[in-house]
């Protein structure tokens, strides 16, 4: 990728910027300087809350793209093991501030989605809230890669992500042809579910038009 014009590499932590960075023209962690960011609603995401209750965060969780950590907090206070991983160093530290007042042993760390495997790790299961449809067509075999780098046959990923399936659309929405093919069995992944649901945003009360996925880890 290009670097962004008259933005510095040290911008980025060395890496290069992602789709989105490159539109905004400022890094992600921009995003948590000046209040909460638009996806920040000061707790889980109602339809994470509906995969937790149901039992679908089990062993060790990855919560990839986790911000200020309000999904990957809620988890844990349930008794399940959270590492979240984001680029943006505020959020991050946001997120360990709220750790701490809370109790929860949550492992905040700054990683790059694209590359996940220099964690070192295994999880049993990841979420993904709001991170794949700020991928762009070119950047998403890149990162399906990457979580099936941490992950192993058997494990379970859900995605939450914008969709282009209704009249209330939030940025950069995906059709449901673009996320079956993100994930075909060839990537090492197979949809089991995909249903319409909400993104809940600052900026729309009611949330927005969005896909639930729930994917399987079937490869190698």
């Amino acid at each position: 990728m290009s670097e962004l014009s008259g933005t510095s590499t040290g911008s980025f932590g060395g890496r290069s910027p992602t789709s989105h960075e490159r539109m905004s023209g400022q890094p992600w962690d921009a995003s948590y300087r000046d209040g909460p960011a638009p996806w920040d609603i000061g707790g889980p995401q109602p339809a994470v809350v509906r995969v937790a209750q149901a039992g679908g965060f089990t062993g060790t969780v990855l919560d990839a793209g986790c911000g200020s950590g309000e999904n990957a907090l809620f988890i844990a206070a349930l008794g399940v093991d959270v590492v979240g991983v984001d680029v943006a160093a505020t959020a991050l530290a946001l997120g360990r501030e709220k750790a701490a007042e809370r109790g929860l042993g949550v492992e905040f760390v700054e990683g790059d989605a694209f590359d996940l495997g220099r964690l070192g790790r295994r999880f049993d299961t990841v979420l993904d809230c709001g991170l794949f449809h700020s991928c762009d067509q070119d950047e998403r075999p890149r990162y399906v890669a990457s979580l099936a780098s941490v992950t192993a046959p058997g494990a379970s990923l859900y995605v939450l992500c914008f969709s282009d399936d209704g009249t209330e659309l939030g940025p950069h929405p995906v059709s449901r042809d673009k996320v079956e093919a993100a994930f075909a069995p060839a990537t090492g992944w197979a949809i089991a579910d995909i249903g319409r649901d909400r993104i809940h945003t600052t900026f729309q009360e009611n949330g927005v038009a969005a896909w639930l996925v729930t994917i399987l880890r079937v490869g190698g």
